[in-house]
């Protein structure tokens, strides 16, 4: 790591490359410099009103993340064998905990993954209260052009619950086909020689084959949270990092910046492009438990937050795949959000290779957990932080009586 992108130019064998950067132990290195890989559009922070997070630290050093396996684990242990570049656990709006690795600090920027598409889902809650945007409304009724694609009579609400019809293998180890045709097209994967330059937006128009109904069971599809944005620029006529600054990061107090990846025409990669920093990702973790509220000004509808908590479909996340990597926990998937439907819920945003933002409403309890883990679903390490993260809630809850 310590070697990676050194000397001018670095070695062959440290050399951090659009084909690479993705694969350990690259990605250590490159999930920080996103915006030295892929190009990217900001979303601009407002540094004269930013949320202020007191720091009042709590010594997590004996807690044991998975106490009931053996050999137990420490704290220390359990960050180091997650992969953890950088931890931010809030206690009532206050810093109790903050760990960094792998040369981040509070200040650096790290790519979310699949967090990415819940901050999308906060702006689509925010455009649907202003009027902009209607969850029931055919996603050909803001992009036509997709009329004789699989997405032919899906809703708003099929993409932003992953209840969309349409064929598409979600396998991130795989070597070629669609997905390797959209990483490509979002400017992820380098072109092969004598390929005709590709973008976005037209890739879309290849998803012709169905599987299922509109509405049916969960399944995962990142290209439909990068139609939902395409959907909600054209509802807004605005770009979609603007509208994120906008609406939610400037009003929010982020700290620093953020920024998004996009393609070579400008469309953003909303699934998976956004880079920040993990103070900031738990600032919007923050704004939930406040029900989407800072001080007097609503940020998020909190009718949003509610129906993300309430709605969603139990039925159909079991019917789905994914169901498979967090075996056992009654989880529904609403909005871009998954929602672990207990006495005291959970809320959570996820990522492949360990990116996690973790919401405790009643325990006023959020943790934001950035990684560099070597696979992207490494199914041991998501049980190990399920598991430790269920010890952190049981920490909290029992030291505030």
């Amino acid at each position: 790591m310590d070697q990676l992108m050194h000397g001018f130019p670095p070695a062959p064998d440290h050399q951090v490359t659009l084909t690479n950067w993705r694969s350990p132990p690259y990605n250590r290195w490159s999930f920080q410099h996103v915006r030295e890989l892929v190009p990217t559009a900001e979303i601009a922070n407002f540094p004269d009103d930013v949320w202020d997070l007191p720091v009042s630290p709590t010594d997590l050093s004996g807690l044991l993340p998975d106490p009931d396996n053996a050999p137990q684990l420490s704290f220390s242990q359990f960050l180091t064998e997650t992969g953890t570049d950088g931890l931010v656990i809030l206690h009532r709006g206050r810093i109790v905990f903050e760990h960094y690795a792998h040369g981040m600090t509070s200040d650096t920027p790290h790519i979310l993954m699949s967090v990415s598409k819940s901050l999308l889902a906060l702006l689509a809650g925010i455009l649907t209260g202003q009027g902009h945007l209607a969850p029931g409304r055919l996603v050909t009724d803001f992009v036509p052009e997709l009329g004789g694609t699989a997405y032919c009579g899906a809703t708003v609400r099929d993409l932003l619950d992953m209840r969309a019809g349409v064929q598409f293998d979600e396998d991130y180890l795989a070597t070629s086909g669609p997905i390797i045709e959209y990483r490509r097209a979002t400017n992820w994967n380098p072109p092969s020689p004598g390929d005709t330059p590709s973008d976005l937006r037209s890739w879309f128009c290849r998803l012709t084959e169905t599987q299922g109904v509109h509405g049916g069971m969960f399944h995962y599809i990142s290209p439909n949270t990068d139609l939902l944005g395409w959907v909600i620029e054209r509802a807004t006529g605005q770009r979609f990092a603007d509208l994120l600054s906008d609406l939610l990061w400037k009003p929010m107090g982020a700290m620093r910046s953020a920024c998004i990846t996009v393609d070579r025409l400008g469309a953003p990669r909303c699934a998976g492009g956004i880079s920040a920093s993990v103070r900031d990702l738990a600032r919007v973790g923050q704004l939930i438990v406040q029900a989407g509220r800072r001080g007097d000004r609503q940020i998020v509808p909190g009718d949003w937050i509610s129906d993300i908590m309430r709605n969603g479909d139990r039925a159909a996340w079991e019917a789905g795949r994914f169901a498979a990597c967090f075996p056992g926990l009654p989880i529904a998937y609403r909005s871009q959000w998954y929602s672990v439907q207990e006495e005291t819920p959970l809320l959570f945003g996820f990522g492949i290779h360990g990116q996690h933002l973790f919401v405790d409403p009643q325990c006023e309890l959020v943790i934001s957990k950035v990684s560099s883990q070597a696979l992207p679903l490494d199914l041991p390490l998501i049980d190990l932080t399920m598991r430790a993260v269920s010890r952190i809630r049981r920490f909290f809850r029992e030291s505030s009586h």
